[in-house]
């Protein structure tokens, strides 16, 4: 697309000269002979490069650039003086002008100057775009989240999505795999043309094939027409396989065939049929596991598998819980006609104590449930269920200790840890503060007894080390995860990770 220049100057024959000399190097070209008719071209157009002469009939040079600067600031302006007004030009470029030429113009120099000037707007262009970008990345194409692991995410989108490159999402359920598969789709050149999804595990297994490949009629018992399947649909555009792993085994080499030849037979029909789509496949499965136990071909899985995305459960980026929160209040509040515009601190505190098993769609549904049962405009408690993860089972404490059991001299056995017998753990569940008051005699009473002469250990300052780098381990270190899981403020967790050098051990 040609650059597009506006020249004003009130004579005629410099913009003549100028209009002819610019058209010669491919711009388009507006002409103006005083100030008042320039500015009204600014309001309407979108130059590239604006040149304007110092001394105008309505307008001096100075006020012309601020005003131009008003209605398109991102427009350079080039001034052009007279004799003996260099002094002026070098105000006007103070006042935002790129640059001055004086009079009588070198037009091979002034080319050079214009050049310069439409690279720096061109520039400032991008920069402003990547900014837009950075600063909205917590949201991307409908994904929520600005955690550095969606972040991550969202550059892999960036990457891939114009390519037709085979996508394999894997996450766990109610994390999101629909929502990054429509991301691609849509940012994609095939976005105008359909997005088809098929869930392999929500159809009878009979009847996938004649789902994904269409049939003929008469080709089965109820094939009482011709059927165009999935694969016909998705021509052009994409189609989404969830839950691939759940594929009946006898249909993934077709589905292979149809990856590598693009050709593919409806059910009852000898006639090939060509497509032209983007796969997209989804499961919560390790795909190694499907492998292992016979559900998923390994050639299939390398084939869909070009592109790896891995979504992270919600509880290891626990920063994205208030955001993801506040977008569902915003909807259902809309949806439901509701004034409800906040959370509660106590409600905050509630998300981000909670472990999330059902990911982004569990938090979906609770702040949906909170808004229909609200009353004001205010939701100030949650109603969701005591997090059973952050619940420890003293009997399972008891397990992983390594203790070995022994018979006492009455019969009775018992178990071990050091020299110290422990009796009390055995099939203890409990939590709050019976679970603590438990733990804590559990560590007392398998204490040593104390040295003569040796130097005392701190018994809290290792307690709070181990604490804290299980909390650590448990969130994949994850620190924000950790935190919340401790109730803790994170610069509160980073002196403790300092003062404990647990960094090291993670």
């Amino acid at each position: 697309m040609a650059n597009k220049a506006l020249v004003i100057d009130d004579d005629v024959s410099t913009l003549e000269l100028m209009k002819f000399q610019l058209k010669s190097e491919g711009f388009q070209v507006s002409t103006a002979e005083r100030g008042e008719n320039g500015l009204k071209l600014v309001a309407e157009n979108e130059f590239d490069i604006i040149l304007t002469d110092l001394n105008l009939p309505d307008f001096n040079g100075i006020e012309m650039v601020r005003r131009c600067k008003e209605i398109a600031p991102d427009t350079e302006i080039i001034m052009i003086t007279g004799d003996g007004s260099t002094e002026k030009a070098i105000e006007a470029t103070k006042a935002g002008a790129f640059h001055y030429v004086e009079k009588p113009i070198e037009f091979a120099e002034l080319i050079l100057l214009i050049e310069k000037a439409i690279d720096r707007k061109r520039q400032s262009a991008e920069i402003r775009e990547l900014r837009g970008k950075l600063s909205s990345r917590n949201s991307y194409e409908g994904v929520i989240g600005g955690s550095r692991s969606m972040q991550d995410i969202y550059e892999i989108i960036e990457s891939v999505a114009e390519s037709d490159a085979n996508i394999f999402i894997l996450g766990e359920s109610g994390t999101g795999k629909e929502v990054v598969a429509n991301a691609i789709h849509y940012k994609s050149h095939r976005s105008k043309k359909p997005f088809v999804k098929l869930n392999c595990s929500a159809l009878p297994k009979d009847l996938i094939e004649s789902e994904l490949f269409g049939h003929k009629k008469g080709s089965f018992t109820g094939a009482i027409g011709d059927k165009e399947g999935f694969l016909g649909r998705a021509d052009g555009g994409s189609l989404l396989l969830d839950e691939i792993g759940e594929m009946p085994m006898s249909l993934q080499p077709k589905l292979l065939r149809v990856l590598q030849e693009r050709i593919y037979y409806r059910v009852g029909d000898d006639k090939p049929q060509t497509v032209d789509f983007r796969l997209i496949s989804s499961t919560n499965r390790h795909p190694f596991d499907a492998i292992q136990v016979g559900n998923l071909r390994e050639d299939l899985y390398y084939r869909i598998n070009t592109i790896e995305i891995k979504i992270p459960p919600l509880r290891e980026r626990m920063d994205d819980v208030p955001m993801l929160a506040e977008h569902f209040l915003e909807i259902y509040a809309e949806k439901y006609k509701r004034e409800t515009s906040e959370f509660s601190e106590k409600a905050y505190e509630q998300m981000l104590n909670y472990n999330w098993r059902g990911n982004v769609r569990e938090l979906q549904h609770v702040i949906e449930r909170a808004i229909l049962l609200s009353k004001g405009g205010r939701i100030n408690e949650l109603n969701i269920p005591k997090n059973l993860e952050s619940s420890i089972s003293l009997a399972s404490i008891s397990r992983n200790l390594n203790k070995p059991n022994i018979t006492s001299p009455n019969g009775a056995e018992k178990t071990v840890v050091g020299n110290t017998e422990d009796i009390s753990l055995s099939g203890a569940n409990l939590t709050g503060a019976a679970l603590f008051e438990k733990v804590g005699k559990f560590i007392v009473e398998n204490l040593p007894e104390p040295t003569d002469g040796a130097e005392p250990g701190d018994v809290f300052n290792s307690l709070e080390s181990g604490v804290v780098l299980a909390a650590l381990k448990r969130t994949n270190g994850n620190k924000q995860a950790a935190a919340n899981l401790l109730g803790l403020y994170r610069p509160r967790l980073y002196g403790m990770i300092k003062r404990h050098n647990i960094d090291d051990k993670i």
